[in-house]
């Protein structure tokens, strides 16, 4: 077992965990946040997308031990205050999701690429996204929210 401290959601927690943890298994069987989702295993389809120090990260693919000392940010440590995250609001006003499945790692991943990019075209909202596989929607009102949260013209 190896110690980890980190904060989560604005909380400082801290366990022993096993060194092959994987942090979304962290996350999800240790804290409870079940908001990040298991996909694939593989981190091709993004759905357990965290925020790692303010940068988008595939939780499946990093160890619990590797966010040792780390500011971990999930779906459920976005609304501030009983207030949506304006993304999650714009998921919310632009239907973007269908089954729900890809949201909460969709939605962190266009947090961070609206931080990298506060006023994105739709072509590098794609493009921003790719890493996240939505197998319902077709993509259309994922990036219409993302222009949306961004405060652009809706063309998507």
């Amino acid at each position: 077992m190896t110690r980890i401290k980190l904060t989560v959601d604005g909380a400082s927690v801290a366990d022993d965990v096993e060194p092959r943890m994987l942090l979304v298994q962290y996350l999800r069987e240790k804290l409870g946040k079940t908001g990040t989702v298991i996909g694939c295993d593989t981190s091709n389809c993004g759905a357990c997308t965290v925020h790692v120090n303010g940068r988008s990260v595939k939780s499946c693919n990093m160890l619990a031990v590797q966010a040792d000392g780390a500011e971990v940010t999930t779906i459920e440590g976005l609304a501030k205050d009983g207030e949506l995250h304006p993304v999650q609001e714009a998921f919310r006003e632009c239907h973007g999701l269908q089954c729900g499945f890809c949201t909460p790692g969709m939605i962190m991943r266009s947090v961070d690429l609206l931080q990298e990019n506060p006023k994105p075209t739709e072509e590098e909202i794609r493009i921003g996204l790719e890493g996240n596989l939505c197998r319902c929607t077709g993509y259309h009102n994922i990036v219409r929210a993302v222009q949306h949260a961004a405060g652009g013209e809706v063309t998507a």
